[in-house]
């Protein structure tokens, strides 16, 4: 409330500010039920899974999740690898786990921001396309080129 008050100070015109206005846009986070003493939060039922993983009795949801978190960690220690033993078999693993990394946190974007069924097939087809192109540059880079380890090593030695 503080900070209402001093932003009259700094609103000299005759506009009053949007937040005095009779629909307020400051919500409580704990309101009291008038039977009871004790506050309770409000909350809602949010949903971050695709609906396909949600079946009831079905444990999808939580073997990807867990899947997501090894491998996120599993990227962690692919870095010191990367830097102490370089060679085919941890760039073949780093292009492996950074497409399935990205194409896992593309599809959780896709799952928050497309709506619609044609829409969510089209963007989980162009999905699928863009991570089996990453994945095949990738392995070209490794194949033909000097590898993802030797290539951010060359970056960081200039």
């Amino acid at each position: 409330m503080a900070a209402l008050v001093r932003l009259s100070s700094v609103c000299h015109r005759g506009v009053s500010p949007l937040l005095y206005r009779s629909s307020s846009l400051i919500r409580p986070l704990a309101i009291q039920k008038k039977d009871q003493d004790y506050p309770y939060l409000i909350s809602a039922k949010i949903h971050a899974t695709p609906s396909n993983y949600a079946g009831s009795g079905s444990k999808a949801a939580s073997l990807h999740w867990t899947g997501e978190r090894i491998l996120s960690i599993a990227l962690l220690g692919m870095a010191p690898a990367a830097y102490y033993f370089p060679g085919p078999a941890v760039d073949y693993s780093l292009a492996a786990a950074l497409t399935l990394h990205g194409h896992w946190g593309l599809g959780q974007v896709l799952t928050d921001y497309v709506h619609g069924d044609f829409k969510i097939k089209m963007a989980n087809a162009g999905l699928f396309v863009l991570s089996t192109i990453t994945f095949a540059g990738l392995c070209y880079f490794n194949y033909h080129d000097v590898g993802i380890c030797k290539a951010v090593a060359l970056l960081w030695s200039k």
